[in-house]
C-alpha cells in the first residue's frame, strides 16, 4: 500500500507550471541568415478558431521568416474566413476563387515562398501551412530565391491542428480565424537538431509535455507538499482535500463522459455545437448537459463519503481524474520518462522507509491513513474492500502509483501507433504486462510484510522502465525512444530542405 497524497493536488499544477522564458519569443537561425525580404524573427502565432461565428478552439503556429509581421493584440486582428486550397499543396493557382480569405494548404511539393506567392496572387489575405508532423517547422527562404517580396503573412500549424480544420471545412462549416502574435507568449520554444520547434504546450491539443527540469523538480516539490500534509494533518485539512478532490473528480468525470458520448452519433451535433459562456469561453452543448450530473455526483460523494459503499463513488471520480491527467500530460521521450520515474522511485522509498528513521513513523503511510484527522484516509486513493478479510478494511493504491508509470505506458502506445506496430511487436503490451507484474510483486511484498505499507514504485519502476530499456536495446530502437520520442520516418526528397 502506498499513497502519494501529494501527487493528486500537485501533479497537474507542477507539470502545467513548466519554466518558460519571458519576453518576445524569437528564434535565430545561422543556417538561413536574414536578408532583405526574409528578415522576420521566428515568432509564435495564436490562431483562434471560429465555427459558425462561435470561438471553439485556439491553435498555436509559428510565423515565417518572410512576409509582413502580424498584429500583437487580439482586438486588432481581423476575423477572416478560412478556405481550403485546391490543389491542397498550393504550388499552382487554386481552382477555388478567393476574395480575401485565409487559405489552408499542405506542406511539400514546392517551397514555402512559392506557396505564399501563389496564394497572394489568387487573392488570399494570409496562408496557413499544415506541417506533416506534430512539431512546428522554420519556414525560411531558399538561398537562390529572388521572388521574396511577399505581401501576406505565412503561418505554419502542427499536423493535428490542420487535420481538425480540414475536417470542419469538409463538413461545410463556416470556419474563420484570427492571426496575432502577442509580445509575451506563455510558451517556451527550443530548437533541436532537426530544426523543428519543440513546445512545452500546444494550443492545438491542450497537451503539456513534461521537461527534464520539471521531472527533477517534481520530487523536491512533492516532498515539501507531503511534509506539509504530515505536519498540518487535521480534520479541517482533510475537508479541504475533499473539496479539491471533488472539484478535480467532477472535471475529470465531465471530460470522460463528453469524450465517451461524442463517439455516439446521437450526441454528435450537441458535441460539435458551441455556446459562449462568460468566464469559460466556448463550451459545447453536450458539456453543458453533462456538467450538472458530474457536479451533483461529486457533491453527493463528498456529503456521503463515510457510507460503506462510498468507495465506489471515490474510485469513479479518481479513475476519471487519472484518465484526464494522462490525457493532458505527456512524456515526450524515454529520457524524460526515465528521469521522472527515477525521481519518483527515490521519493517513494524515502518517504515510506527512510522517513521512519527521522520521524519515528513512516510519513507516507501516516498521511495515506489520514492519522490525526478523524477521517478514514485521504481521498486521493483508489480503494477496494478486503472481501475475505475478517478484520475488514480496504486495499488502497495512490494515484501516483498509477499516473507516473501510466505516463510512460501512454508514451509507449503513442510510439507504437506512430511506428504502426502491432501489439506483440510494439512496446505498449509489454509495458502493461511489466506494470502488472510490478503491482503483483507489490501486493506479495505487502502480505509478506504483514500488511506494512510498501512503496509500490520500488517494484513497478524497475519492471516498467527495465522492460522499455531492454526491448529498445534489443530492437536497436533505443536512440529514437531516448531522444526523439518517435520512430524514424522516411521523408520525400522534396521535403528534405528547410524551405519545403
Amino acid at each position: 500500500m502506498v499513497s502519494k497524497s501529494a501527487l493528486c493536488a500537485l501533479i497537474v499544477v507542477l507539470f502545467c507550471s513548466s519554466p518558460v522564458h519571458g519576453g518576445d519569443i524569437v528564434h535565430q537561425d545561422d543556417k538561413a541568415p536574414k536578408r532583405p525580404g526574409c528578415d522576420n524573427d521566428f515568432v509564435l502565432v495564436k490562431v483562434p478558431i471560429y465555427i459558425e461565428g462561435n470561438e471553439v478552439n485556439e491553435f498555436v503556429g509559428v510565423g515565417a521568416r518572410f512576409g509582413p509581421t502580424l498584429e500583437s493584440k487580439e482586438k486588432h486582428a481581423n476575423q477572416t474566413r478560412l478556405a481550403l486550397a485546391d490543389p491542397p499543396h498550393c504550388c499552382s493557382a487554386p481552382k477555388n476563387k478567393l476574395t480575401g480569405e485565409v487559405i489552408l494548404v499542405h506542406r511539400g511539393n514546392c517551397s514555402f515562398t512559392a506557396k505564399a506567392n501563389v496564394a497572394e496572387a489568387a487573392g488570399a489575405s494570409a496562408i496557413l501551412i499544415i506541417n506533416n508532423r506534430a512539431e512546428l517547422f522554420k519556414m525560411v527562404c531558399e538561398a537562390n530565391e529572388t521572388d521574396v517580396d511577399i505581401g501576406i503573412p505565412a503561418v505554419m500549424l502542427p499536423q493535428d491542428a490542420g487535420i481538425s480544420l480540414e475536417e470542419s471545412l469538409n463538413n461545410k462549416s463556416i470556419v474563420s480565424v484570427q492571426l496575432y502574435s502577442p509580445k509575451r507568449p506563455s510558451v517556451d520554444v527550443a530548437e533541436d537538431a532537426s530544426e523543428d520547434f519543440s513546445m512545452e504546450t500546444t494550443g492545438s491539443s491542450n497537451v503539456v509535455n513534461i521537461s527534464t527540469t520539471s521531472a527533477i523538480l517534481f520530487v523536491l516539490i512533492a516532498s515539501c507538499f507531503l511534509f506539509m500534509l504530515y505536519k498540518l494533518m487535521s480534520f479541517w485539512f482533510i475537508e479541504v482535500l475533499v473539496v479539491l478532490f471533488a472539484i478535480g473528480g467532477a472535471e475529470g468525470l465531465q471530460t470522460c463522459l463528453v469524450a465517451l458520448l461524442s463517439s455516439f452519433r446521437w450526441f454528435e451535433r450537441a458535441a460539435d455545437t458551441f455556446v459562449k459562456v462568460p468566464l469559460l469561453g466556448a463550451v459545447s452543448y453536450l458539456t453543458l448537459a453533462v456538467s450538472p450530473f458530474c457536479i451533483a455526483f461529486a457533491v453527493v460523494w463528498a456529503v456521503f463519503r463515510r457510507v460503506s459503499i462510498a468507495w465506489i463513488g471515490q474510485d469513479i471520480l479518481g479513475i476519471a481524474l487519472i484518465i484526464t491527467v494522462l490525457q493532458i500530460i505527456r512524456v515526450p521521450n524515454l529520457k524524460v520518462g526515465t528521469v521522472l520515474l527515477s525521481c519518483a522511485f527515490l521519493y517513494d522509498i524515502f518517504w515510506v522507509f527512510v522517513s521512519k528513521w527521522w520521524f519515528k513513523e513512516s510519513v507516507m503511510i501516516v498521511v495515506a491513513r489520514g492519522d490525526k484527522s478523524g477521517e478514514d484516509g485521504i481521498p486521493m486513493l483508489l480503494k477496494i474492500p478486503r472481501m475475505f478479510d475478517p478484520w475488514g478494511g480496504y486495499s488502497i493504491i495512490g494515484f501516483g502509483d498509477i499516473i507516473l508509470p501510466g505516463l510512460l505506458i501512454a508514451f509507449s502506445l503513442r510510439y507504437d501507433w506512430l511506428s504502426k506496430k502491432n501489439l506483440r511487436a510494439g512496446y505498449f503490451l509489454w509495458a502493461m504486462i511489466a506494470y502488472g507484474l510490478g503491482l503483483l510483486i507489490t501486493y506479495v511484498a505487502l502480505n509478506l510484510m504483514d500488511g506494512h505499507g510498501q512503496p509500490a514504485l520500488l517494484y513497478i519502476v524497475p519492471f516498467t522502465l527495465g522492460t522499455f530499456l531492454t526491448l529498445g536495446r534489443k530492437r536497436e530502437d533505443l536512440k529514437n525512444l531516448w531522444t526523439r520520442g518517435e520512430p524514424e520516418r522516411p521523408c520525400p526528397h522534396n521535403q528534405l530542405q528547410p524551405s519545403q
